[in-house]
């Protein structure tokens, strides 16, 4: 009976110093958010967005109750949400969105009232505040797809198409307002997966397809339009990356995936280091777990905003600090 005693003290001091061991290790963890000015508009999740200079426009999206089409930009140097001209197609989610040059461009995406999924395509001149509407999309209508662009064109791929998982990638030229098939991509399929831009390379990880969440990591280099297959995911046993419909972005040179869904709507933020192809654990998002969040990036600054947790939709708006050491008073 003392043994037993003894060895039951000794589980329970063991669990004791695991538990704490687990603690200190968050509290090791470096990087800050920082709340900034909440959204103007209503509470949404899976809307359209992209950068521009030091200015991020967001449209589009789901509150719960209605797909949406009103548009907006955040200045990141004022801190201010200012409402623009309505994104002009049908009311939509998950839609994608991407900037060449001074030019925004939103389109495909999801609405169940009316058409489900979709293919229209629009752009927006950001100095007159007006839509104009380009080629379908060439891939065919689609939701939860991916997008990113070049300094001339824009790449959107994967995604949903009503019936099944997609893996193609199209080149979007506007010059000639053409889409092109880009062959290549050796990956799995996959529907709301991250991607961020580093330098001439753009980067495609995370998504789910068939109820699995996917591990491999592709790069595409922008100026030859070639595929490189990466580490997978979750290479080592110390990465929890994996997930979907979460935000990809790049800062000072490293890439980052924040929050996102993996059975649930999840806070964790990842750094990725091209140079040794390896990633790192960072503090994660500080307030309420989401998927579906927006970002808003321009390679120097990050603001993450906007998402769902369950059913409930969210209009707060952090900016994320890789290497300052975290601040509770900043929330």
């Amino acid at each position: 009976m003392r043994n037993f005693l003894r060895l039951n003290i000794l589980c329970a001091l063991s669990c004791v110093l695991c538990v704490s061991c687990s603690d200190d290790d968050n509290d090791d963890l470096i990087g800050n958010w920082v709340a900034k000015s909440t959204f103007n508009g209503s509470a949404r999740a899976n809307s359209a967005f992209f950068t521009i200079g030091t200015k991020g426009y967001m449209g589009t999206g789901y509150d719960s109750d209605d797909y949406l089409k009103d548009f907006w930009v955040y200045d990141m140097e004022t801190n201010f949400w200012q409402q623009k001209a309505d994104f002009p197609g049908l009311e939509r989610s998950s839609a994608i969105g991407f900037a060449i040059d001074n030019t925004g461009y939103i389109g495909t995406g999801y609405n169940g009232d009316i058409n489900d999924e979709l293919e229209d395509f629009y752009k927006y001149n950001v100095d007159t505040n007006t839509w104009e509407q380009i080629a379908d999309f060439g891939g065919g209508v689609r939701r939860g797809a991916i997008g990113f662009a070049s300094s001339t064109n824009g790449y959107v791929g994967t995604g949903y198409n009503g019936s099944n998982d997609q893996k193609d990638f199209w080149k979007y030229n506007p010059l000639q307002d053409q889409w092109e098939e880009i062959a290549g991509f050796g990956g799995e399929k996959r529907r709301d997966a991250t991607s961020f831009v580093i330098g001439d390379t753009a980067y495609i990880a995370t998504g789910i397809s068939n109820g699995i969440y996917q591990e491999d990591f592709w790069a595409f280099d922008l100026s030859t339009e070639s595929w490189t297959e990466l580490s997978d995911l979750e290479d080592d046993d110390d990465y929890e990356i994996t997930r979907s419909a979460s935000v990809g972005f790049t800062i000072m040179g490293k890439g980052y995936i924040a929050c996102g869904e993996n059975y649930g709507a999840i806070n964790t933020v990842w750094e990725y280091d091209p140079s040794t192809d390896k990633w790192i654990e960072r503090t994660e998002f500080e307030l309420l777990d989401r998927q579906n969040p927006v970002v808003f990036n321009d390679g120097l600054r990050a603001f993450v905003a906007l998402g769902r947790n369950g059913t409930y939709y969210l209009d707060d708006n952090m900016e994320f600090f890789p290497t300052q050491e975290q601040d509770d008073d900043d929330n």
